[in-house]
């Protein structure tokens, strides 16, 4: 059997075998990434429930294009053993030298938060009906901002509602 399948190989010409290991590379590469893009970090609304303050600004332009700022901070304070900001650049220095790569800290907890609060926030105030392309992305360990533009343009309504 498998002398039988060497020689169908042997056969086919060595251009159609790469693009059938091409295409099939491909396949395992694109199901490796939705499986990792799908495995996004549980939420625990009570993590960190009274310690999060956010804002919600919106913007509508006069061509009726509605644009809006989300930021969530971080209200508790940081612990006194977390190295200052000297102190992280002299540590990464010294990683540098050591051919050490810097592991920055774990922020995927605190950006589904951020993520979480914005979606929450829309789904209330109804301001994007149509869901929004995300313009900018901002996430640090104790802060963090979203951009975006709403799908839909503004009605009378949300002129009425959101305008200031």
């Amino acid at each position: 059997m498998l002398a039988h399948i060497n020689q169908k190989l042997e056969q086919k010409s060595p251009m159609r075998l790469t693009s059938r290991l091409s295409t099939l590379s491909f396949f395992i590469l694109l199901s490796t990434l939705l499986s990792a893009c799908s495995s996004q970090p549980e939420i625990n609304p009570q993590e960190f429930a009274g310690q999060v303050s956010d804002s919600f600004r919106t913007d509508i332009k006069s061509n009726g294009l509605k644009l809006f700022t989300y930021r969530a901070i971080l209200t508790i304070e940081t612990p006194q053993s977390e190295p200052l900001p000297h102190e992280v650049r002299s540590n990464q220095k010294k990683r540098s030298r050591t051919k050490q790569r810097y592991q920055g800290p774990d922020l995927s907890g605190w950006t589904a938060q951020v993520e979480h609060g914005l979606q929450q926030t829309i789904k209330m105030n109804g301001y994007c009906r149509d869901g929004y392309i995300e313009l900018y992305r901002s996430i640090q360990a104790d802060r963090g901002t979203i951009r975006g533009e709403c799908n839909d343009g503004a009605d009378e309504a949300d002129l009425a509602k959101f305008d200031s």
